[in-house]
């Protein structure tokens, strides 16, 4: 199935993105709120899969599913930055995002411009919006979009300015219907990480899926297997 940024999560996204993160060798463990905390072997990430939690926080109007973040020091409190993801985000892109987390030296900063973003999506032929200077990227179908813009309400940052901007991710398909899926990466997230992640949203390989997201006809391509 084409394109993956639409294909959805196969119901799949708190499974393949644990199953991820274990596998190189994060620990695991049942939180008090019933959630699923995983932290890396140095303790400067950590994951949790919130989707138990009615408290968490809303992108657009869907609930953050997972809910990502590292940081300088394993004493500290505050993380560095953190990132939504609701479900239907593909389990790709975002499995993708924790390899590229979890190999990195220094998860907490980054020295990247926001051009980092925006080469992969041109890549993979995005483009941005007519009449825009700013960094707002569209897919071929305009159905699901990219922006450099104002962080949402309830995103986390090291850095306690206010409206401060950072990455935002969606897809919408025919603009009257409801999201398929948000993200949102906190201002000091590295744009290289978000790269990795617009990298894997963009990938033209099919993605394989067993359950079909709900949206207008016209939309996603389904090829048969060779």
């Amino acid at each position: 199935m084409t394109p993956r940024h639409l294909a959805g999560d196969d119901t799949a996204l708190a499974e393949r993105v644990g199953s991820a993160l274990t596998g190189l060798g994060w620990s695991q463990w049942l939180t008090a709120r019933r959630t699923l905390f995983l932290s890396s072997p140095d303790q400067l990430r950590s994951a949790e899969w919130l989707a138990a939690d009615p408290s968490t926080i809303h992108i657009g109007e869907l609930p953050v599913a997972w809910e990502i973040s590292a940081r300088a020091a394993p004493d500290r409190a505050l993380g560095s930055w953190t990132a939504y993801f609701t479900v239907g985000v593909p389990h790709e892109a975002l499995t993708d995002f924790v390899r590229a987390l979890d190999l990195r030296a220094d998860p907490a900063f980054g020295f990247d411009g926001p051009d980092a973003v925006m080469v992969e999506l041109r890549a993979g032929g995005w483009a941005p919006e007519i009449g825009q200077f700013g960094m707002t990227m569209w897919d071929p179908s305009m159905a699901a979009c990219m922006v450099w813009a104002t962080q949402p309400d309830g995103v986390v940052d090291q850095d306690p300015r206010p409206d401060l901007p950072g990455w935002q991710a969606w897809a919408q398909p025919g603009f009257d219907e409801r999201h398929q899926w948000c993200a949102a990466f906190s201002h000091s997230t590295p744009h290289d990480l978000v790269g990795a992640f617009a990298a894997g949203l963009v990938i033209p390989t099919p993605v394989q899926r067993l359950v079909l997201p709900p949206m207008p006809e016209g939309y996603l391509t389904v090829v048969p297997p060779r």
